[in-house]
């Protein structure tokens, strides 16, 4: 589905057509998996030693421009990857980077509206792997799309759910512009809501969750790398827009100026960037 932040912070999934919003979401998530990848390396490693077999039919729910997607294929070169997403303009982003990256031929993808009945996996199989970014949280009725995501695993088969507590962090305490702890400012005012717990949702949808497991993201600019800046641009920028009528004058003052690439303590041009976050996921398994 269409992929969005939303002022509570969370990567969510918006039913809808292409939209300028859904390419500058879209924009922001590759930035996010490009940023992150030593998370995504993490944790996809993990999901295969957990995966009772290799996983030859996996399923990316709500896919957006299909990070996830991608990122399994990786994992499992011997998948084949079904991406479903309601937006049309997220899933051609997804089959043009297949086709860079080689793997036009393993990765499908279907446009669906997962809170609707679902189509039938496009191979006539039950999937061996299901992953759910970001995903659960915007549907009307997570529990129906739990059932039917079980009605479509083979017995045995995991359903990944993964979480973000809130955008990441990217400045030190004091930034240089204006009083220290703005982006703590910053988040306390546009981050209201407790992160979200699946666990009893996914045991009420008759999955076994066998593990919940807490990320603590902790990188540097040389570990995240190039599209670090950028990111971090993207991501505070729409902060200060959610957090505008919240913030302290001389808060919004000292964003804009961070926001502004020709300010010598400009976001673009820093070198004590890092990036600091946490996301959650469960493993969930169909008995």
């Amino acid at each position: 589905m269409s992929t969005h932040h939303t002022t509570d912070g969370h990567i969510g999934h918006a039913s809808g057509p292409d939209s300028d919003a859904d390419a500058a979401m879209a924009e922001l998530l590759e930035l996010d998996a490009e940023v992150l990848t030593p998370y995504l390396t993490e944790l996809t490693g993990w999901i295969s030693d957990v995966a009772d077999t290799v996983p030859t039919r996996i399923a990316d729910l709500g896919s957006g421009p299909g990070t996830g997607a991608l990122a399994l294929a990786d994992r499992f070169p011997g998948a084949v990857v079904t991406a479903l997403d309601i937006a049309p303009g997220s899933l051609r982003r997804l089959r043009h980077q297949a086709a860079v990256r080689g793997v036009s031929d393993r990765v499908r993808t279907v446009e669906a509206n997962l809170d609707e009945a679902w189509p039938l996996p496009t191979h006539g199989e039950p999937y061996d792997l299901m992953w759910a970014a970001a995903f659960l949280h915007h549907l009307r009725d997570p529990a129906r799309t739990l059932a039917q995501a079980r009605g479509q695993l083979r017995p045995g088969a995991v359903l990944v759910v993964t979480e973000m507590d809130f955008f990441p962090r990217f400045l030190p305490e004091d930034a240089g512009v204006g009083r220290p702890g703005l982006e703590a400012r910053l988040h306390a005012v546009t981050n209201p809501n407790p992160p979200h717990e699946w666990s009893r949702t996914l045991t009420d949808a008759g999955f076994t969750v066998e593990a919940r497991r807490p990320f603590d993201i902790d990188l540097t600019a040389a570990q995240a790398g190039p599209a670090l800046n950028r990111y971090a641009e993207v991501c505070l920028a729409k902060l200060r827009f959610h957090g505008a009528g919240s913030l302290e004058a001389d808060d919004r003052a000292a964003l804009d100026a961070l926001l502004d690439d020709a300010h010598p303590y400009g976001i673009a041009g820093r070198g004590d960037l890092g990036v600091r976050t946490t996301r959650t996921t469960w493993i969930a398994r169909r008995p």
